[in-house]
């Protein structure tokens, strides 16, 4: 037997000295998956043009990429049909390949009873000018209803990833952007920065859930279109542990783009759900009126701060005066995002490592219930 495995391992190795393709392993997604996707890394040096030329040249009908990502991801996606993933597992170009997993919305279905009043500790030094005024708020999640009248006129719509109709069929996107980044992020009626610009980047289906090979793409348009003006990035979005979305993540706030990402609402540790264990971002989790943790919040050394998200009201579809209640990490989110646009906007554009140490700076430490090892800051405005 042992012989036998060294015979295996030694024609590896002449194998791979000789330049004889090995297969690239497959990494399993923890989840659904959307059938026949898969997201592939290349090693570096490699060119992605001359690559995918020669693998392409085979291609059954049905196979082909469905992006490539220039600005935050070194790879592409690509369906896959019949025996065409076999050409693929055999390039010497490839570093690692992911089956496309699906992510979805961060938003409770339960929501706990509300308190009436919110004991929120009382914020110093807050500019008199708070409002996020030449800041650019991206919301990536099921699009924005951009005619809503919290958004007086601010609102408009960047791009669409997977097919899906250019317009806010969910709410969840909606709800996110304008309650706690319109609402609590720019809207006027339910947010914090009322005076920053949204732009709809719709990743997931009026159903909440999307491919993780269409989130990439949104966070790679943000990199490519965000221009010079200070640019947050909002995602009320998660799913099992992901590499190239993470690292897709990472390179965009290499770029200057401020995060906020929920933790989730499993009630488990953050660190394995993707993009919420990205440690650049901004990971915030859910408390209630009462700066208790929300018993579905996700927790763990990840998380960097805790915004409400038990019962809070803020637009809706359907009209332009539409509101709905509901509860999450997702309108937690939303809610640091209109803190970081304020703060942006107040004291001029700063890299993401600074805000976000200045955002846990100015933070409360007031909340309860949280696990050992877990933050307890409360973010404020600053």
């Amino acid at each position: 037997m042992r012989a036998a495995f060294f015979t295996c391992a030694a024609l590896a190795v002449i194998l791979s000295a000789l330049g004889v393709p090995t297969n690239v392993p497959i990494s399993k997604h923890a989840g659904s998956v959307k059938a026949d996707s898969y997201i592939v890394k290349l090693k570096d040096g490699v060119s992605k043009e001359s690559h995918l030329s020669t693998i392409s040249s085979g291609f059954v009908a049905g196979s082909g990429v469905q992006y490539t990502y220039d600005n935050v991801f070194h790879g592409y996606a690509i369906n896959l049909k019949g025996k065409d993933l076999d050409l693929l597992l055999q390039s010497k170009d490839v570093e690692y390949i992911l089956e496309d997993g699906i992510a979805s919305i961060e938003y409770y279905p339960g929501d706990e009873p509300a308190v009436a009043e919110r004991s929120e500790p009382a914020v110093n030094h807050l500019s008199p000018r708070a409002n996020g005024s030449g800041v650019v708020v991206y919301g990536i999640d099921t699009g924005i209803y951009t005619a809503h009248s919290t958004f007086g006129g601010r609102a408009s719509w960047g791009a669409t990833f997977g097919g899906y109709a250019n317009a806010d069929g969910n709410g969840h996107g909606t709800h996110d952007v304008l309650k706690d980044t319109a609402g609590t992020a720019v809207g006027t009626t339910y947010g914090v920065a009322t005076s920053a610009r949204i732009v709809a980047i719709k990743v997931l289906s009026d159903a909440g859930s999307g491919a993780y090979s269409d989130i990439i793409a949104g966070v790679n348009w943000v990199v490519s279109n965000k221009g010079s003006s200070p640019a947050v990035a909002t995602m009320s979005l998660g799913g099992s542990a992901n590499s190239a979305l993470d690292s897709a993540i990472s390179s965009a706030i290499s770029s200057g783009v401020h995060f906020s990402i929920a933790a989730g609402n499993s009630n488990v540790d953050a660190a394995n759900t993707s993009p919420a264990r990205v440690t650049a971002a901004n990971t915030v989790g859910a408390v209630d009126s009462s700066n208790r943790k929300a018993s579905f919040s996700n927790y763990g050394s990840i998380l960097d701060v805790w915004a409400l998200g038990v019962n809070v009201l803020s637009a809706w579809i359907g009209s332009t005066t539409a509101t709905n209640t509901i509860s999450g990490a997702s309108m937690a989110t939303p809610r640091v995002a209109g803190y970081l646009a304020v703060a942006l906007g107040d004291y001029g554009s700063v890299s993401p490592a600074s805000l976000s140490t200045s955002l846990k700076s100015h933070a409360a430490a007031v909340v309860t219930g949280a696990p050992s090892g877990t933050t307890n800051l409360l973010a404020q405005r600053w």
